[in-house]
């Protein structure tokens, strides 16, 4: 028991990283510029632009076209009728009535027998224009969907990149949940902006604008009754919106902690089951969902008061406009079917004012969502590639700290401390000390997953930050203590690193690792699914699939990240045995907690509080080292005698 509570006390490591990831919220005021950024995007698609928003053109003229036709058949069908009640009338009382209307009887038989063919015109050129609209009208919708969808694929693929390639540092201080909201839902806001909200909003400009050009021309004096109607109109909408964004970036917000919460429950639902913990993890997810829900009725409450006063300035214009308009038919200065079509293009004007509430709805949360897109986008990477770094050629192994110091933040306390250390071609060195002490800081380093705050880490004479991040970690086999899996089969996951290696290739580095006699025991041996993360494996032979996928890059640098943890001793003797023989000509760094890694090491470095206090061989440290002498009686001692039966 006392041999295990040490153990625990001395093998846990990660104190040393920061403990609470951070919530990440981004920014509580969206930036206008931000969407602006994203529709540019859609000039990549030119042709595609030009089809929709040229469709969009026509099908908004050929709309424009009805209500002039209207007026046309209702001034035909009135003088037809007109015409007809006169020449039904005695011949004198004919001629008199024609005087008064200033027409000629040979006008009104015209108008009598011209009513019937202008009728038929007008309802052909209806129908045309109605199916010239509808032709233009799906190339319009299906080209901006299409624009739409190409935008989509661009900003996940960047984001997927990015988020790819940012630093350790960072994925330290941001949420998986907080990222995955960005890469879907984000890009689905701005997405539907753009195949909908902005060809709605180019729809309502050209139909207005042309609506209020027809009008002006066919009686500017009613025209003046509804232009001071517009302003105010635009100015409430501005005011919504203005109002409206930040609650928008307030939902994304919370459904990102929603999103987080659902994330980690099912990355570790077998450890909430065991804690039977799931009336906690439940009311932690209601109380994320209660938030969700609240922020979205503040919206829709914002919205819902949105839409009654945008139908109050519809009717107050309308009421202006029945009146003003009422006054001209009866002073005669307007007919019927000039009435009917001033009736049909206030339509036209007041249809794209009620289009616009949704129009600033989605553009209210594309706006934030963009935002929160070009944030991790704009995020500055802190290790990158600097210019002019070189390709790291094909190198011995030789490994050298110079006083490294190194901090997770700026200003924080350094977990490293001029440490200073150089590991020969070929040497095995390892790593050992109390959580926190630094260990696994040191292995990350080599590699470049964070950059020392000072100091140097050489490899081969180079400054690892001088060469590529691609060569230099093509040299570099690690295995993590923490064992990842991807869906995919057994074969799948061993060549991950050597997509193109053979199954010769796979099945060496298999029996390298001690894997190849259990995945033989599956029925369908290297073939065989290891479900999400592995979950068909058990974590022994996870962690020896882990082995073979390093091992079978044939790296001259390998990285142990106390790999052997997750299996039982008896399989761990048969794995060590097989390292030590691959070990030979290659560098190896090893954060182990049993016995056989460290007699077999060229170099022991006993780390605490991020300093070397001691190193050498097993047998030097012994003599020299009392926190050696200690982690050796109390943990290792143990391993000493289940090694000697073995």
């Amino acid at each position: 028991m006392q041999s295990q509570a040490v153990r625990g006390n001395w093998g846990e490591r990660g104190g040393n990283r920061p403990g609470a990831r951070g919530n990440w919220s981004g920014g509580e005021k969206a930036n206008p510029k931000m969407l602006v950024r994203a529709i540019r995007y859609t000039g990549k698609y030119q042709r595609l632009a030009l089809l929709a928003y040229g469709s969009l053109w026509v099908a908004t003229m050929a709309q424009l076209a009805v209500p002039q036709l209207v007026q046309n058949i209702i001034d035909a069908i009135l003088k037809g009728f007109a015409a007809a009640q006169i020449l039904a009338l005695p011949a004198n009382i004919q001629t008199l009535a024609a005087q008064r209307l200033n027409t000629t009887l040979a006008q009104l038989q015209a108008d009598q027998s011209g009513a019937t063919s202008a009728l038929l015109f007008a309802m052909i050129a209806i129908v045309g224009f109605a199916a010239v609209r509808a032709v233009f009208s799906f190339s319009q919708l299906y080209n901006a969907e299409r624009i739409s969808q190409n935008v989509a694929f661009d900003f996940r693929n960047q984001l997927f990149a990015k988020i790819q390639r940012l630093s350790f540092s960072y994925h330290d201080r941001n949420q998986t949940g907080q990222l995955m909201i960005r890469a879907t839902d984000d890009v689905e806001k701005v997405r539907l902006f753009i195949g909908q909200g902005l060809v709605l909003a180019l729809q309502a400009l050209v139909l207005l604008v042309g609506t209020l050009i027809v009008l002006w021309f066919t009686n500017h004096a009613l025209t003046l009754v509804v232009l001071p109607i517009l302003p105010v109109a635009v100015g409430v909408f501005m005011f919504f919106g203005a109002v409206s964004q930040p609650l928008f970036m307030q939902v994304q917000m919370r459904i990102s902690a929603l999103n987080t919460v659902l994330q980690e429950n099912m990355a570790g639902l077998k450890v909430v089951r065991a804690f039977a913990r799931e009336p906690q993890e439940t009311a932690r997810f209601q109380a994320s969902a209660n938030d969700l829900l609240a922020q979205s009725l503040r919206v829709a409450r914002i919205f819902s008061f949105l839409f009654p006063v945008v139908f109050l300035i519809a009717n107050l214009g309308q009421a202006a406009v029945l009146y003003f308009g009422g006054k001209q038919i009866i002073e005669s200065t307007l007919t019927l079917g000039e009435w009917q079509k001033f009736s049909l293009y206030l339509v036209y004007i007041f249809f794209p004012l009620g289009q616009l509430g949704f129009i600033i709805s989605l553009m209210a949360q594309a706006s934030a969502s963009a935002q929160r897109i070009f944030e991790i986008l704009d995020t500055q990477n802190e290790v990158e590639n600097k210019p002019g770094a070189s390709e790291l050629k094909e190198i011995r192994g030789d490994v050298k700290f110079e006083n490294v110091t190194f901090r997770y933040f700026k200003g924080g306390e350094p977990v490293l401390n001029r440490v200073s250390f150089q590991a020969l071609p070929g040497q095995t060195v390892a790593l050992l000390g109390a959580t926190g002490s630094g260990k696994t800081t040191i292995i990350n380093l080599p590699p470049r997953f964070y950059d020392v705050s000072e100091g140097r880490v050489l490899i081969d004479g180079h400054d690892v930050r001088d060469v590529t991040i691609e060569s230099l970690r093509a040299q570099i086999g690690i295995v993590l203590q923490e064992t990842t899996l991807f869906t995919g089969t057994i074969r799948e996951n061993i060549a991950f690193g050597k997509p193109d290696a053979t199954l010769e290739q796979v099945i060496a580095a298999a029996r390298a690792a001690a894997a190849h006699e259990f995945i033989l025991e599956f029925p369908q041996g290297y073939d065989t699914p290891v479900g999400e993360r592995g979950s068909t494996l058990s974590g022994g032979q996870k962690q020896r699939i882990a082995i073979a996928r390093a091992l079978l890059l044939n790296p001259r640098i390998l990285i142990l990240d106390d790999s052997t943890s997750s299996v039982d001793l008896a399989t761990e003797y048969r794995i060590q045995k097989a390292l030590d023989q691959l070990m030979q000509g290659r560098t190896s760094f090893v954060i182990a907690q049993r016995i056989s890694t460290v007699l077999n090491a060229d170099q022991i470095l006993v780390m605490d509080k991020g300093a070397i206090v001691a190193r050498g061989t097993h047998e030097e440290l012994l003599e020299s080292s009392e926190i050696y002498a200690e982690i050796y009686s109390s943990q290792l001692i143990g391993d000493v005698q289940t090694r000697a039966t073995l």
